[in-house]
């Protein structure tokens, strides 16, 4: 159900005014903003990028690999879902590939800017978009799955957030998380990308057992460019001022295509069992118990 995050009172299925306490969210590039001393802020991540990211990421190697691993697991686990929330949605290349890969799910999706809405409903007009500050979820009890993206590593309180998406999912529904990987990994990149973390694997586990998820399947990812990645920060850590976070993602086409090919190896060995214990990424996938 729906709440009043003023009051949480439960609220009916059409609009978001609360009849106990009259507080409605203002609109803010037309869509609902739970947060909206938040929408402008680049606390967690830099809105400049929506632009070029949005060009980008529908030809590039490692957003259509993560794609299509997010749309097989989602398949493979979930294939009885019928509604799905997106926290943490950018431009929405995330959200349109689930809805082509699942059109049986009601789509619904939140950003913490309010800029990048725009580009995400473009991508996927069928889904319902609001403005969210992660830690403060107005539904309780609510989705069959929820998905984290490449979002969990950009909020300090990831306790928190992980506590909101359990009380929002219905007993038994699933969450999705990809989360970058290994501390030693960490360079001008994740400081540019606003990360707070970096991820280990036994750390993001207890993670979702603290906050009442029981862990169905764990798996690095970008495993087999691992060697190529580690090569990329090393050779980048020395610090520049003129420093381009999104330059490791341009690559010329042949690249792109052998990268992408690589990395659909390695999906087809996850399909099939294998599960790497090391690489640039993680999924995990858990139910709410």
């Amino acid at each position: 159900m729906k709440i009043c995050l003023r009051c949480q009172a439960a609220l009916g299925e059409d609009g978001w005014r609360c009849g106990a306490c009259g507080f409605e969210p203002q609109l803010i590039a037309g869509f609902p903003a739970f947060a909206p001393e938040l929408a402008a802020s680049n606390e967690g991540y830099d809105a400049a990028y929506f632009s070029e990211l949005y060009a980008l990421e529908a030809r590039n190697y490692w957003f259509r690999a993560r794609n299509a691993l997010l749309s097989w697991a989602l398949r493979k686990y979930f294939p009885a879902a019928r509604s799905f929330l997106e926290i943490g949605c950018g431009t929405g290349f995330v959200l349109g590939g689930i809805a082509g890969a699942m059109p049986q799910l009601a789509m619904h999706a939140s950003e913490i800017s309010s800029r990048g809405l725009p580009y995400a409903a473009g991508r996927v007009p069928r889904a319902e978009f609001f403005q969210m500050d992660a830690r403060a979820i107005p539904y309780v009890e609510h989705f069959d799955i929820i998905g984290l993206f490449d979002v969990l590593e950009h909020i300090e309180d990831d306790a928190r957030v992980l506590a909101q998406a359990h009380r929002a999912l219905r007993h038994g529904g699933g969450l999705m998380i990809a989360v970058p990987q290994h501390g030693f990994l960490w360079s001008q990149y994740d400081e540019h990308a606003h990360h707070v973390r970096r991820y280990g694997a036994r750390e993001l586990r207890a993670r979702l057992l603290q906050a009442g998820f029981r862990i169905v399947m764990m798996t690095s990812f970008v495993s087999l460019l691992l060697p190529l990645m580690m090569a990329s920060r090393f050779m980048r850590r020395a610090p520049r001022a003129d420093y381009d976070v999104l330059a490791e993602l341009r690559v010329n086409r042949v690249t792109n295509f052998l990268l992408e090919t690589v990395l659909a190896l390695e999906r087809a060995l996850i399909a099939v069992g294998v599960r790497f214990p090391a690489g640039g990424s993680l999924l995990l996938i858990a139910r709410r118990v």
